[in-house]
């Protein structure tokens, strides 16, 4: 068991494979130029199966593969068939570009849940948020992990000023299809740009719904970091991450391993841990997942204000969002 000194017990993994993207999100990598990481630093196959397996040795009893994009890496599969044999729940967050040709190892390493991240319904919108043209491809995609009966949640950042006008877009999509849209209010990171005034929050999220749809919340499984909703008559659903203005951090269960071997006990943290170093070198590398764990902050890495309007972007100190994973 990993536990921290406020006595939550982690056992959700959440493991980047890589910086590398084929997109070029402005509020998760910036720069068309950004310098990923050379290979020889990041986890070979075999370093991410042994500090995985250490985790689960632990008590993990879930792993998320991030990015990064995750299926860009060209070991992708070499990794997700490993991790797919661990007695572990194993699922992934992808933009979905890749679906198609590595379906049949997502199939076979049991992976039975794909987040895709999709910030627009709107093909000429999407290119200039991702400023790649691959919009319908990534339809397609969502469509045939659906025929498989692989569940989809779609994550989508709303950025007021941006894409807030599409939310009913977005619920008017679960009407006929089991899709999980999950709105997920706009956060800091190094280089995103991140402003108050950009931020759509939980609040005017819910207000946009029920002005058009009758909303029934749903029970939240335990460690949920979504607040889950349903409208009748709809086959999906849809879920409000409210990082910012409803924080969930009292039932955190997660840690965060970087694609370069580094452990983040939170999303916000300002400091990590280097395991991979260790595990060259033929450390044990679990008192140190341990100790870091045990330093966890009790609420947003002890950077973040709960009082987001006042709080200073520059001053954070952390990675962008593509080095950490998500």
């Amino acid at each position: 068991m990993i536990a921290d000194s406020f006595g939550r017990v982690h056992d959700y993994l959440r493991i980047s494979l890589t910086d590398n993207c084929n997109f070029r999100c402005f509020y998760c990598m910036p720069e068309e130029d950004y310098d990923f990481t050379p290979a020889s630093r990041l986890m070979q196959p075999n370093e991410v199966l042994a500090l995985a397996s250490t985790f689960v040795e632990q008590g993990v009893k879930k792993i998320r593969l991030t990015g990064g994009e995750p299926l860009v890496r060209k070991d992708a599969a070499e990794i997700i068939l490993a991790l797919g044999k661990l007695p572990v729940e194993l699922v992934i967050t992808t933009n979905g570009t890749r679906i198609a040709e590595m379906l049949p190892v997502l199939i076979e390493a049991g992976i039975k849940s794909v987040n895709i991240s999709l910030d627009t319904l709107q093909p000429e919108k999407f290119f200039m948020i991702t400023r790649r043209d691959v919009f319908h491809q990534i339809r397609s995609n969502i469509e045939l992990l659906l025929q498989h009966k692989i569940a989809v949640k779609i994550n989508m950042v709303v950025m007021k000023g941006l894409n807030d006008g599409e939310i009913k877009d977005f619920i008017d999509w679960t009407k006929h299809n089991p899709v999980q849209i999950r709105f997920i209010e706009f956060m800091p990171f190094a280089g995103n740009k991140w402003t108050s005034n950009k931020m759509f929050s939980l609040e005017e999220i819910l207000a946009v719904v029920e002005k058009y749809f009758v909303v029934l919340p749903v029970k939240s499984a335990p460690n949920d970091t979504a607040k889950s909703f349903m409208i009748p008559g709809h086959e999906g659903s849809f879920a409000i991450i409210s990082t910012m203005t409803a924080p969930f951090c009292s039932t955190c269960n997660r840690m965060r391993l970087t694609a370069d071997g580094k452990i983040k006990n939170c999303l916000f943290s300002d400091g990590e841990t280097d395991l991979l170093t260790a595990l060259r070198n033929n450390e044990d590398v679990l008192p140190l997942i341990k100790a870091s764990i045990w330093s966890k902050k009790k609420e947003l890495g002890g950077q973040l204000l709960t009082n987001f309007e006042n709080i200073d972007a520059d001053a954070i100190k952390n990675r962008s969002m593509i080095t950490i994973g998500g």
